[in-house]
């Protein structure tokens, strides 16, 4: 009996033991993790692990891409030869609200030539003639179903400029959707070309 009365008291001691120490007033101590799975992932993770990674720089899981990488979409292609070369294809910020200074402000930087308009002609059967339609009069299988897309060649549309058409193939007007994060800027650019043949009917 006497056995049974101390392993209790033993018992009970330890567990003042651990409430008296798990239960500090120390708004530092977050306590202790009873599933740190929730806390850590278990998967990698580029910029940290719960284990520090004593193998990559920095300890990170992440590697630094391979030497000579392209970032996409690469907005720097460059144009033309010699001292008419250009780069200016714009990181594009002018915001969504702004097409009247798109408007003002953009220009085509890439030349127009057979190949140009030919590139064009494809990423708008690419992109654009589902809505469009293959003539730029608005009635592409899905322009029918939208209903209100209109034709390049009709009213205002046939006198849209260049900044006019990017800006509305990289943010959307009305209920065309944003293309810019499908479509690189060189590309759009090259659309532009092409809808510009389609304006003229």
């Amino acid at each position: 009996m006497t056995i049974k009365h101390t392993s209790v008291t033993a018992l009970a001691i330890v567990g003042l033991l651990v409430a008296g120490t798990s239960c500090k007033d120390d708004h530092n101590d977050t306590g202790r993790e009873f599933a740190p799975q929730m806390y850590d992932a278990v998967g990698y993770e580029p910029y940290r692990q719960v284990r520090e990674n004593t193998i990559n720089p920095y300890g990170l899981n992440m590697r630094d891409p391979a030497r000579g990488t392209v970032a996409r979409p690469n907005y720097h292609t460059t144009f033309g030869t010699g001292d008419s070369a250009t780069t200016d294809l714009m990181i594009y910020n002018i915001p969504k609200d702004s097409l009247g200074l798109a408007e003002r402000i953009l220009t085509n930087p890439i030349a127009q030539t057979d190949k140009t308009l030919e590139e064009g002609k494809i990423l708008y059967g690419r992109y654009c003639i589902h809505c469009h339609g293959e003539g730029g009069k608005g009635d592409g299988l899905v322009g029918k179903q939208y209903k209100g897309v209109p034709s390049y060649s009709a009213d205002a549309y046939k006198t849209m400029n260049d900044g006019h058409i990017f800006h509305v193939i990289t943010h959307g007007k009305g209920r065309m959707w944003p293309h810019g994060s499908q479509i690189t800027p060189e590309e759009r650019w090259k659309i532009v070309q092409y809808v510009h043949k389609l304006q003229q009917g």
